[in-house]
């Protein structure tokens, strides 16, 4: 049966998709993986199965592209809903509903533009940070107490969007790391209300938006220099170690060196160079 799902020949891609609500990333990504009938792929950027949106997918070598590529800011569009408690900060483990009372919209865009900048917020307990070297959500599924340290998240931009109650919707581009139930919750701190996630969507990673999964070119996505070779070119495509005097930067770096059919990275350090992924192929 796998052999009649997937293809034996390697494919390499970059693309984005558009993750749906209520499904595992790893769960959407077998799905992408079946559609492209290729096994070796892999995802930057996990989303919360609750939320939606931009999720980078990369097939064949092109999976092994994720550090290098140009990830942030990430901009989400996210809703909170008054009144509404649970235990993971969104809609998946609400324990209490009620009513809350109606805020002046002048309020709430005046404690959402206060969230620009440099803050300090507590994780949720439901989520990938390790404890011990254990996930806290699987700390926190299995009943143990869970205690998060403080975090910092940077807030590049945010803006209100819309109040119609008991809902709140607003836009946050923030760093990579930030948490948005977080962001969430210490917005209605400022406003002394009860409040939920209840709808969160990733509408960019860095320059990484949706766009129909095209096909896209790592060499646009990748955020390092481009170095002139001089020597030639079969020495990095069989993988040789190749000299600093036919590079025309012998600056401390990394870089990526580029041919008609491939790339390759490397890193220059003390000017000794290594390859730090080579003959990555092209086929955009």
């Amino acid at each position: 049966m796998q052999k009649k799902l997937y293809n034996k020949e390697p494919l390499n891609k970059l693309l984005v998709v558009n993750k749906p609500m209520f499904i595992s990333s790893n769960s959407y990504l077998n799905k992408i993986k079946r559609k492209y009938k290729n096994k070796k792929a892999g995802f930057s950027g996990t989303l919360d199965p609750f939320a939606k949106g931009c999720l980078i997918v990369a097939f064949g070598q092109y999976s092994k592209l994720f550090n290098y590529l140009s990830k942030t800011p990430k901009t989400y569009k996210a809703v909170i809903w008054l009144g509404a408690t649970s235990e993971s900060l969104d809609i998946e483990n609400i324990i209490d509903i009620n009513d809350e009372r109606i805020l002046n919209q002048d309020e709430v865009i005046k404690v959402i533009n206060s969230m620009l900048g440099e803050i300090s917020y507590t994780p949720p307990k439901f989520s990938a940070k390790k404890i011990d070297g254990k996930r806290a959500y699987d700390l926190a599924r299995a009943g143990q107490e869970v205690e998060m340290k403080k975090s910092i998240m940077n807030i590049y931009d945010i803006k209100f969007l819309n109040y119609n109650h008991p809902f709140i919707t607003f836009e946050a581009t923030v760093s990579e790391g930030s948490y948005i139930r977080s962001l969430a919750q210490l917005i209605c701190d400022g406003l002394k209300v009860n409040g939920t996630l209840s709808y969160l969507e990733r509408v960019n990673e860095g320059k990484f938006f949706f766009n129909n999964e095209k096909d896209l070119n790592p060499l646009d996505y990748i955020d390092l220099p481009i170095i002139k070779y001089n020597g030639t070119k079969e020495w990095l495509d069989n993988g040789k170690k190749i000299s600093i005097d036919y590079l025309d930067k012998k600056d401390n770096g990394k870089y990526i060196i580029v041919f008609d059919d491939f790339f390759s990275i490397i890193e220059i350090y003390e000017n000794d160079v290594k390859y730090l992924l080579n003959k990555v192929t092209l086929n955009v």
